[in-house]
This record gives structure tokens, C-alpha cells and sequence, in this order.
């Protein structure tokens, strides 16, 4: 089992950057798939990016080339560089954890992007 927590979020200006991190408690992050996903008011939950656990990663159509996920399986941590930021990157940004059929989630955590 894994708990996650998410943090990092905030308000920031268009072309900004922000750095959200995910820590992981319980089992190794090694053995699952970590993703971010986000979900903007009124619409549907979405994949951001992916890591698996070999490591290989990918990225939705929209922030390709301007976030990157990366983890650091000592500290069971999972990170989200997000660079170049747009108003349309608003939305609540939640770390899940997927190994086969079990998923866990976090709590999410706030991204504003607004000049």
C-alpha cells in the first residue's frame, strides 16, 4: 500500500515554473507506475505525465517539452517540472500510484497560473 501526498502548488505568471512533488509512504514507488494527472474546473480528470517503473516516461500532447517528471526511488519521491506555464494549466494536480489493479491517490494540490 502507498500513501502520497502532493505538494509544491501555487500561483504563478504565465511563463512561470513550478516544481510539485509527490512523497510516497508505505511500499517502494520502484515497483509501481506514478502519474501526475489534473483537473481544471467543470472538466474531466486528465493524464499529465507518466513514469513507469523501468523509469520510462510520457507526457500528454499539451505539456510536451515543457514538464518533466522524474523520481527519486531512495526518498519515494515523484516530481512534476513544470516550465513555460499557461493559463490553461490551471487545475488541481494529483499524484496516483498504479501497480496492476491498485491505484491510490493523493489529495491534490493547486496550480494558478494568472498574471
Amino acid at each position: 500500500q502507498v500513501q502520497l501526498v502532493e505538494s509544491g502548488g501555487g500561483l504563478v505568471q504565465p511563463g512561470g515554473s513550478l516544481r510539485l512533488s509527490c512523497a510516497a509512504s508505505g511500499s517502494s514507488i520502484s515497483t509501481y507506475a506514478v502519474a501526475w494527472h489534473r483537473q481544471a474546473p467543470g472538466k474531466q480528470r486528465e493524464l499529465v505525465a507518466r513514469i513507469s517503473s523501468f523509469g520510462s516516461t510520457n507526457y500528454a500532447d499539451p505539456v510536451k517539452g515543457r514538464f518533466a517528471i522524474s523520481r527519486d526511488i531512495a526518498k519515494k519521491m515523484v516530481y512534476l517540472q513544470m516550465n513555460s506555464l499557461k493559463p490553461e494549466d490551471t487545475a488541481v494536480y494529483f499524484c496516483n500510484a498504479q501497480r496492476g489493479s491498485f491505484g491510490y491517490w493523493g489529495q491534490g494540490t493547486q496550480v494558478t497560473v494568472s498574471s
